[in-house]
């Protein structure tokens, strides 16, 4: 029987074509893992669960692009960080002026707008916020005092539209309308035509001046955000999270999840069954039988029970796969040393007084990576599987945005019950995609090494 080389695996490999597939899907699934790690920062993977980190964002909000599918275009979350600054002084009165302009060309009206911002003043100056629109029609929306300091001071705040001012100098504009505005919403009314209470499409310009009499006064930072229902690549969960971020950290994780256990569990598994069967009797009678109760446990409840009460950290989660994953392995190891060790080379070996050592890893397990190889592909998806459904029951590592993990939050929150489909359906394809690019490549591998399947 002639020895496989690496080249030879190499060469039938390219002529698979599941194992091109399988190998093209892998380096997508790599290049997105390098991208997303270069590019999002590690902050935003660390801040995955705290939610002041995710509140400018919308709640359960749809992925922008389903707005090509559908005839009624849905309001987009906008989050507005660079107004048009203007600062001037007219004899005694200080302006400190921010405009924030956008485009509106929905069929539905938003859900809301928040004006968050931080100013430096001394004594009290007047805010006034107001917004021009389309029609040129300027509707004021609030005037108030901040509050009174004697030495320069930074205030911070946030208006709402729901704030009862607004609404109140809103209703005192109601001649500006041939419709009743009295149980409307402020954004209904800001964003509606004048005559039917429609969407008004085209450019608005949202007004912040701050005024003050002597004194110098200015807004130092501003936000404006107007709140939609569709909102990034992938949309946004219930707790405002991004869901594009966790899809991207998941790939990277996964793809370390599922290749740190595999080639663990490989690696302990061929050298376990390999020098159980070159030593033979009652090292291989005892070694076997431990790994047969290994074995006969149940994977899935038994690490359930450690998650509950060791701990149910993702690292510790890899070392109870490893555990898990070599038993399997370590018995085709055992078969097929006890092929090899039989053969006339080896026994030459043994009688020229060769130690075990070297003869286990000069001539039997060379003859193994082969099946090592296609054993490592074949493992991953299983690996990455069976975190997810840890994940998914609620015994996963919650500090970490996996895919399993994103899954169980769906659940939590009923995103099945109330149709939020791109919560669930995106990261169930990427652990099918990612299991099938594993997959695709064991079984090419295996085709190869395995004479049956080769004739």
């Amino acid at each position: 029987m002639s020895i496989i080389t690496p080249q030879d695996i190499k060469k039938e490999f390219f002529k698979s074509k599941m194992g091109i597939v399988g190998i093209s899907i892998l380096m997508i699934l790599i290049v997105t893992s390098i991208i997303t790690i270069i590019i999002i920062p590690v902050e935003t993977f660390q801040e995955w669960n705290n939610p002041g980190n995710w509140i400018t964002y919308p709640k359960t909000a749809m992925p922008i692009w389903v707005n090509l599918f559908l005839f009624e275009k849905i309001p987009e979350h906008k989050i507005l960080t660079e107004p048009n600054i203007q600062n001037s002084s007219n004899d005694e009165i200080n302006l400190s002026s921010h405009q924030f302009s956008f485009n509106f060309g929905y069929d539905q009206f938003p859900n809301d707008f928040i004006y968050s911002y931080s100013s430096e003043y001394v004594n009290s100056p007047l805010l006034e916020m107001s917004v021009i629109r389309p029609d040129g029609i300027k509707l004021k929306l609030l005037a108030t005092s901040l509050p009174y300091s004697s030495t320069i001071t930074t205030h911070e705040d946030k208006i709402f539209s729901t704030d009862a001012m607004i609404k109140k100098e809103l209703s005192l504009q109601e001649n500006e309308f041939e419709f009743k505005i009295d149980k409307l919403s402020a954004e209904n009314i800001i964003f509606s035509k004048i005559k039917v209470n429609e969407p008004l499409k085209g450019n608005y310009v949202f007004l912040i001046n701050l005024y003050e009499i002597n004194e110098k006064s200015e807004i130092t930072e501003s936000n404006l955000i107007i709140g939609g229902k569709v909102f990034g690549i992938m949309g946004t969960d219930e707790l405002r999270r991004d869901l594009a971020i966790g899809l991207l950290w998941g790939t990277p994780l996964a793809l370390f999840i599922g290749i740190v256990v595999s080639i663990a569990s490989v690696i302990m598994g061929l050298i376990y069954g390999v020098y159980a069967g070159f030593k033979g009797k009652k090292t291989d009678e005892a070694l076997m039988r431990f790994n047969d109760v290994i074995y006969a446990l149940p994977v899935l409840p038994f690490l359930i029970i450690l998650s509950v009460t060791i701990s149910n950290s993702i690292f510790v989660m890899i070392g109870f796969l490893m555990i898990f994953g070599w038993v399997g392995i370590a018995k085709v190891a055992r078969s097929m040393s006890l092929q090899i060790k039989t053969r006339g080379y080896v026994e030459a070996a043994t009688m020229m007084g060769q130690k075990d050592t070297k003869m286990i890893l000069k001539h039997i397990l060379p003859q193994l990576l082969p099946y090592a190889f296609a054993s490592v592909a074949i493992s991953v998806p299983a690996a990455i599987t069976t975190e997810a459904g840890l994940s998914f029951l609620g015994l996963g590592d919650p500090s970490f945005p996996t895919w399993g993990q994103i899954l169980h939050d769906a659940n939590t929150f009923g995103a099945t019950a109330r149709g939020l489909w791109w919560w669930i359906v995106p990261p169930g394809i990427m652990i099918a995609i990612t299991g099938l690019a594993f997959v695709f490549i064991g079984n090419a591998l295996d085709s190869i090494i395995n004479p049956k399947l080769k004739r």
